[in-house]
């Protein structure tokens, strides 16, 4: 964990930004897969994490901002847990680490947000995404489940979202310390990736390598010869000479600080002419965007420019026509590209989706769009220094999307099918960074990961 100071500063912030009323937090507990001693991997709430440090099971926190107070609620573990888990620090211990100045047993807590509610004071809490504290929060503060998102607090979320947003020293140094990983990730894959092999084999080389090195992995890897799903969690695919593989993976940092990185890998070891043209073409849309990057700039206008990169280079190719701007204005290109172009990362790969998108990449006067690929941005507002964002453009060849715009007949003005039907088994193309806003621009993070068409033909292969 970091300093004691930095939790206390986060708290002592976040206690002037909240005002009146009472602060809940709860962490995480653990959560079986089939039984209760056989858990899957534990992994604390990401603003408990941000707040209180503490990278255990069964805690929850109060900060009174009215009295002052923190409390730090759990239980020491019995000597029979001892067995099991070997010695673990005391509740007061954890208390001392991170400077909360009280603790109380978990079964307070009840009597003591119960006290505060009979008082007619409000009880802040976050939006709660864990079955489990739905549950909680039921039998703390007698709301049914189903309507607990009714009860959160939108100041407290604010504040969090405000916080979160702009990342420290520390903070970037962790994420730097995820993508050191990354690159072991990354360069093994494209070493690897060879004919012949199943996707899991990668797939599972790298998990170990994340492992290994003392993290984990920030999500579920995505390492598929069918690069057109975007989210595609199937490795059992044999992969063949010819083919390519998008592997967007990341890992998270001892403090589970996350990376989120993208290579597409010629499986051997070169690109076709197709496979090349249309690579460099998202390439070129990554560099463009990345350059756009800095303080005052909306991040939906980084998204814009990337999709009249990647619509120009497909003109280029014969597979778009017309004006390049009024085909993205008019969503043309979102039949090759249809999500957003970035996002933010931290502690969470998608950071602070739990806490509502809107809240973290929109504002009052900057709306999420609700046109199909443009709605799928998850950050579209101002960009500020310390923000750390994600610049992942790509380019999809999607079967059943081409029928179904050719059959409506959309874009017509814009969309070469005939030339797109040549593409309809292609797959698909992602390129993503990391990149942290800077006071007068950016700075992609972390150890550079082959990403020119030379250097990823050089590393693929290789033997």
């Amino acid at each position: 964990m970091f300093a004691k100071d930095v939790y206390v500063e986060r708290r002592s912030r976040l206690r002037d930004q909240v005002g009146s009323g009472m602060i809940l937090f709860l962490g995480n507990d653990e959560s079986p897969m089939n039984y209760r001693d056989n858990p899957y991997p534990f992994r604390q709430d990401a603003s408990f994490l941000y707040f209180f440090g503490l990278d255990s099971p069964g805690l929850a926190a109060v900060i009174d901002t009215d009295e002052g107070t923190e409390c730090l609620f759990g239980d020491d573990l019995t000597v029979d847990e001892i067995v099991w888990t070997g010695p673990q620090p005391t509740l007061k211990e954890k208390c001392r680490l991170v400077g909360v100045p009280d603790d109380a047993p978990r079964d307070r807590l009840a009597a003591v947000l119960k006290k505060a509610t009979d008082q007619g004071r409000t009880i802040h809490f976050l939006p709660q995404y864990r079955p489990e504290n739905l549950l909680r929060i039921e039998q703390l503060l007698a709301t049914h489940p189903t309507a607990v998102h009714e009860h959160v607090s939108e100041p407290l979320i604010r504040a969090v979202v405000a916080q979160r947003s702009l990342k420290s020293e520390e903070e970037v140094e962790q994420i730097e310390a995820a993508l050191e990983i990354s690159y072991e990730m990354q360069t093994t894959a494209m070493k690897m990736t060879r004919p012949g092999l199943y996707e899991r084999e990668i797939a599972g080389a790298m998990e170990g390598i994340a492992l290994a090195r003392g993290g984990r992995l920030a999500f579920a890897t995505i390492f598929s010869i069918h690069g057109e799903t975007l989210h595609n969690p199937f490795y059992n695919n044999v992969i063949k000479d010819g083919d390519i593989a998008v592997n967007d993976s990341g890992a998270e940092s001892a403090l589970h600080y996350a990376s989120d990185i993208t290579r597409t890998i010629p499986v051997g070891g070169k690109f076709s002419p197709r496979q090349k043209e249309i690579y460099s073409i998202v390439l070129s849309a990554q560099e463009e965007a990345i350059e756009t990057v800095k303080p005052g700039v909306e991040f939906r206008r980084v998204h814009q420019l990337a999709c009249e990169v990647l619509a120009s280079g497909l003109k280029d190719l014969g597979l778009m026509k017309g004006d390049t701007s009024a085909a993205v204005q008019t969503g043309a290109h979102t039949l090759f590209f249809q999500c957003g172009v970035g996002h933010m990362l931290g502690l969470d790969v998608h950071d602070m989706e739990a806490l509502g998108e809107d809240y973290v990449g929109y504002t009052d006067t900057i709306k999420r769009s609700q046109e199909f690929g443009t709605r799928s941005l998850r950050l579209a507002k101002e960009l500020e220094p310390g923000f750390v964002v994600t610049v992942e453009p790509g380019l999809y060849f999607i079967p059943e999307l081409i029928d179904h715009f050719k059959a409506e007949r959309k874009h017509l003005d814009f969309i070469n099918y005939d030339a797109v039907e040549q593409y309809r088994d292609f797959g698909g193309v992602r390129v993503e960074d990391d990149v942290l806003v800077t006071e007068d621009g950016c700075r992609v993070l972390g150890r550079k990961i082959p990403n020119t068409v030379d250097e990823v033909e050089a590393l693929a292969s290789a033997r």
